[in-house]
């Protein structure tokens, strides 16, 4: 499966979550490698350092290619990475990590009830996070006369593309990002619109993440 057949969180989304007098505070973020993935789990452990479990689980990846990862971090096993990790698979997602960090509110829930808050946590933040599809793009650069700003702005939107800078001098340079499938489309066009006289220059390709 490519990249455009799954969908990943498009930032970094926390929801909180009381059962009981323990707190659930569910922490969703994109991640595109284990090693991201990792980093992110160490970071929010460092932020609750105090708290009782930080149960941490990913998906990398998407479709039929996915590497997967779950801890219950002390709790019973079963009861917490498990259900977390089950709604993560179900949700659609993948470059995903998700961290539920618990603090213990003096009630026991037992194991049925650990894995019914930590299930409700996980959909808690899954369903709330904004979805977006992972999209190679070309970071472009284009020098242009004053007199051809609006037209360019108009064809940029009009071929998926995003202004993402203008620079105003003895002329404008604009730093544009284009879905890569359009760039050449904003090619074509902008030779036409110029007579041949106006051309962008590709100064990166990247991945990005865009809203679907």
């Amino acid at each position: 499966m490519t990249s455009k057949s799954y969908t990943v969180p498009r930032s970094q989304i926390r929801r909180e979550h009381i059962v009981l007098s323990s707190r659930f505070i569910s922490t969703l973020a994109p991640a595109f490698s284990m090693e991201e993935a990792r980093t992110f789990m160490t970071r929010i452990k460092h932020e609750f350092a105090d708290a009782s479990h930080n149960v941490s689980v990913y998906i990398i990846g998407g479709g039929n290619t996915v590497t997967e990862y779950f801890s219950d971090d002390g709790e019973p096993a079963g009861t917490a990475g498990k259900p977390a990790l089950a709604v993560l698979r179900g949700s659609g997602l993948g470059d995903a990590v998700l961290v539920i960090t618990r603090y213990f509110g003096g009630t026991l829930l037992g194991t049925g009830g650990l894995v019914k808050a930590y299930t409700e946590s996980a959909k808690l933040v899954v369903n709330a996070a904004e979805r977006g599809k992972r999209v190679p793009v070309n970071i472009a650069t284009l020098a242009i006369p004053y007199n051809f700003l609006e037209r360019i702005r108009l064809l940029t939107t009009r071929c998926q593309g995003e202004v993402l800078a203008e620079d105003f001098a003895a002329d404008i340079v604009m730093t544009l990002q284009f879905p890569k499938d359009n760039f050449e489309e904003f090619q074509s066009a902008l030779k036409e619109l110029s007579a041949g006289k106006l051309q962008a220059e590709v100064i990166e390709t990247k991945e990005t993440i865009v809203a679907v």
